[in-house]
């Protein structure tokens, strides 16, 4: 889709309005399990489905639940003891509400970004994801006071979700030759049947990748291309072992690729290494044990074919993960996010 068309969605206002509807709800339902709606808004919106966002939306209500309770505020005194507390999540997301009303929402960004990447997994990895698709649209397409809000919602989500994972150590022998290669040598965790929190805890160590320590800003860039671009690709082949949870293998770095040029370029270097740890963590928590044949996405397939299929879909980690997929591009970007659709049950 060129920027034009994206520019005519995106005054139509739908992603605003969405998100208005949205910022009364809490990030979370049942305890843990996150809203995945403002993220998957975003994507259709910028894909050109707009027509059907507020259908969607109709659909996913009921899913949501209120934003909990305020507990105890969070100050530029306490935050360190609120940090990692999902109790604290209606506090940390009013604490960043008057953050960003105070100060510009880069720079409100640039403070917190490298406080909150050590807990890159946290909410299995779904407050990162959160606010790249929120920067996406601000740099995008401006800011207003529901994007802004939207970014005060992802940053407090993943404050009062921050955990860091377990001590880890880096393995040898070492892969150097790409990121494909290193997400194949992570090594699955022991007990593949808990939930996120289970299998993350049980991580102790990645394979060394890139080989040598980036700290060029341009390459660390380059290098976090290449990860999204392997965690995309290998979807395709073991997406069988876990479709929903795969997927944030490439969504969670793809969101801090998002990120970067919103951010000052020191901290590019830094956000290799979390997204690689992030993708790991979920690659070692869900990969099977071995691939599976997939089929080549039929020729003569666009990309705009390829989303429109997983809007029809309806399924959110489906249109989340297709998004990152056409970010991508090529056929075997493609084939991954017709493999999201075929495994993923449908919701609409």
């Amino acid at each position: 889709m060129d920027d034009t068309t994206h520019k005519a969605h995106d005054t139509s206002g739908t992603l605003d309005e969405a998100l208005e509807r949205l910022h009364s709800f809490g990030p979370e339902r049942e305890g843990w399990l996150s809203n995945h709606a403002p993220m998957a808004v975003e994507a259709l919106v910028r894909h050109g489905q707009a027509p059907g966002v507020h259908r969607w939306l109709d659909h996913y209500r009921t899913k949501l639940e209120d934003m909990p309770d305020r507990f105890t505020e969070v100050t530029p005194a306490n935050w360190r003891e609120a940090l990692g507390d999902p109790r604290r999540i209606a506090d940390w997301t009013a604490y960043f509400e008057r953050e960003t009303a105070d100060r510009p929402w880069r720079e409100v960004l640039a403070e917190w970004w490298p406080r909150l990447l050590p807990g890159i997994a946290a909410g299995a990895t779904h407050p990162v994801i959160r606010v790249g698709h929120c920067v996406r649209t601000l740099l995008a397409s401006g800011e207003n006071a529901p994007r802004v809000a939207e970014l005060a919602h992802g940053l407090g989500y993943w404050a009062a979700r921050h955990q860091p994972l377990p001590p880890l150590t880096a393995l040898a022998p070492a892969p150097t030759a790409d990121a494909a290669a290193a997400l194949d040598a992570v090594d699955r965790v022991p007990d593949q049947n808990g939930g996120i929190r289970e299998r993350l805890g049980q991580l102790t160590g990645f394979p060394r990748w890139p080989g040598q320590p980036v700290t060029d800003p341009d390459l660390a860039r380059t290098r976090l291309q290449e990860l999204v671009r392997a965690a995309t690709h290998r979807y395709a082949a073991y997406a069988h072992g876990s479709p929903v949870m795969l997927v944030h293998a490439a969504t969670a770095p793809n969101a801090v690729l998002r990120t970067l040029p919103a951010l000052p370029r020191e901290l590019w270097a830094p956000s290799l290494g979390a997204a690689w740890a992030a993708g790991a963590a979920v690659t070692a928590a869900y990969s099977p044990a071995q691939p599976a044949d997939y089929p080549a996405a039929p020729d003569g397939l666009t990309p705009e074919e390829v989303f429109a299929q997983a809007a029809a879909h309806g399924d959110d980690h489906t249109i989340k993960f297709t998004d990152t997929a056409l970010d991508v591009g090529g056929p075997t970007a493609l084939a991954a996010a017709l493999r999201s659709v075929e495994l993923n049950p449908p919701v609409l």
